[in-house]
């Protein structure tokens, strides 16, 4: 059985020990460093060739969040926190699960099974070289969160601190602003055409004037602003 070599990343010392003790109760995982910071973590990630990430999201100098998003080559990663609302973010950078504290044995068990079978069944990609794309975004919508296919998504329109996505088949509306959102879609796939609506390039049938006409019949205008970078970013598609 191959091991998983896990790196805990959390500034309370209570918190790293009860994942340590968790670790050590199964044979498959083994632990390689405990970081009380995520600056400190950058190297350990580098150094021991880490396979999976126990992190803490709320930390002192940057975020769980924001480490893991400037990793160029990214662990499994399973969130640990306190705090429940931030499970939409974690999710989002395609976390493998996230643990509420204080976290139950029988609930960390779960976690790490999961990253076993995912390491299973990915092998054949990772012998390959290739690195799995995430197709596919969680919002919160009526108290739960709903994964939405980039594919099915035509347009996004922003409503202040709210945003309808438009897809091919519903609309869904969520609490998140234009710019959370704009940051969390792949810039390859999605374009922000003007301060209120962001598209899905590949949902483009023609440019009209100042207008987008996408698919299904809908439609998006276009900025001053944004008009020159999105004709450059379609020449690319």
């Amino acid at each position: 059985m191959s091991t998983i070599r896990c790196l805990i990343i959390d500034d309370e010392p209570l918190a790293q020990n009860v994942l340590e003790t968790f670790i050590q109760r199964i044979n498959f995982l083994t632990l390689v460093g405990k970081c009380d910071n995520a600056i400190d973590a950058f190297d350990k990630v580098n150094a021991a060739s880490v396979d999976l990430i126990f992190c803490d999201i709320q930390m002192p100098q940057i975020t769980g969040i924001e480490f893991v998003k400037a990793l160029k080559e990214t662990p499994y990663v399973i969130f640990t926190t306190a705090y429940p609302e931030y499970a939409l973010e974690g999710f989002n950078v395609d976390a493998i699960d996230y643990l509420i504290k204080p976290i139950p044995f029988e609930r960390f068990l779960k976690s790490v099974n999961k990253v076993k079978m995912q390491q299973k069944q990915g092998t054949a990609d990772a012998h390959e070289g290739q690195t799995s794309q995430t197709n596919h975004i969680f919002v919160k919508q009526d108290y739960k969160l709903v994964k939405i296919n980039y594919d099915d998504i035509i347009s996004i329109e922003g409503m202040k601190d709210y945003v309808k996505v438009h897809t091919s088949q519903k609309v869904i509306i969520t609490h998140i602003t234009m710019k959370r959102l704009e940051e969390l879609l792949p810039n390859t796939l999605f374009f922000r055409s003007h301060k209120s609506y962001i598209v899905r390039l590949n949902a483009i049938k023609a440019i009209n004037g100042n207008v987008i006409e996408l698919i299904n019949n809908f439609q998006a205008p276009i900025g001053l602003q944004y008009r020159d970078a999105l004709l450059n970013q379609l020449k690319n598609i």
